[in-house]
């Protein structure tokens, strides 16, 4: 019978803390934390191979060579675009540990509101703080996500291309570079619709992949849009619940200090009369 009374109770025990727990996860962070790391390995995984599959595609079928060290073209843009993609991994996993902590300590003082945790002043700046810039960097990946869009509705006209070659066999269509601003006007570099490079490019992996790639990048870049919609939300949340807990902090500080000094006047008076009888 003890031993049963004993195992309930460490049941029970284990489900409170269990409870306790789970409770106190920051879930509305978490979840914008992991869809902002799933968002961003996305895109800056695909993005980095859809730019190498590009240079790929311009040396090879469009034989456009670099230019020198000193110069600047489409392919000293592209490595650029590479280191900033480095950083944006970087920066925005930092970026994510900093909003969950901060979603971890919100939680627990909501959860300790009256208990004997502070809200302090500092906390709700912070919290401020994070709000302004989830929303800066909220603008900042909405115009990555247009960015992004250009190379895939590019591709996905050359794709469109190579997937109806029997339609347009008849017609003389080219690809020139110098539409889409890859080369100035005076350079000509193209290819058309009946020529080898064309079937060849065509029948490559590398045009596919590409552009499979930029769309698994466009989608990566749409999730942290997502992810920032769900960070500021949660952010906007968690700064009115500090500054309701403020507000009740202040209102408990003040009823504490009226009654200890109606308890001292109370004591005040009861020591006149003792000293009155006396």
């Amino acid at each position: 019978m003890e031993e049963n009374m004993d195992e309930g109770q460490s049941q029970k025990g284990c489900k409170e803390c269990c409870d306790h727990c789970v409770g106190g996860l920051p879930w509305a962070s978490l979840f914008a934390t992991i869809l902002l790391y799933m968002g961003v390995a996305l895109f800056c995984g695909c993005g980095h191979e859809a730019l190498s599959g590009t240079v790929t595609i311009l040396q090879n079928y469009f034989e456009l060579v670099r230019a020198p060290s000193d110069a600047l073209d489409v392919f000293t843009i592209i490595d650029i675009l590479k280191y900033v993609i480095y950083g944006v991994g970087a920066a925005f996993f930092v970026f994510g540990v900093l909003l969950l902590v901060e979603g971890f300590f919100t939680t627990g003082a909501i959860r300790e509101l009256y208990g004997e945790f502070k809200v302090s002043a500092c906390g709700r700046c912070l919290t401020a703080f994070f709000i302004l810039l989830s929303y800066i960097f909220l603008l900042a990946w909405l115009g990555v996500t247009a960015f992004t869009s250009l190379p895939v509705f590019m591709y996905f006209n050359i794709w469109q291309m190579c997937q109806n070659t029997s339609l347009v066999e008849g017609a003389n269509l080219c690809l020139d570079l110098r539409q889409f601003g890859v080369v100035t006007i005076s350079e000509e570099k193209k290819v058309c619709t009946g020529s080898e490079k064309f079937f060849n490019m065509c029948d490559s992996n590398e045009l596919d992949l590409t552009f499979h790639l930029f769309v698994c990048a466009l989608a990566g870049a749409g999730a942290a849009v997502i992810a920032m919609v769900h960070y500021l939300m949660a952010l906007a949340a968690n700064w009115g619940y500090l500054k309701d807990a403020s507000r009740m902090q202040k209102y408990e500080d003040v009823k504490s200090k009226e009654e200890q000094e109606l308890h001292d006047i109370h004591s005040t008076r009861s020591k006149e009369r003792l000293n009155a009888y006396t």
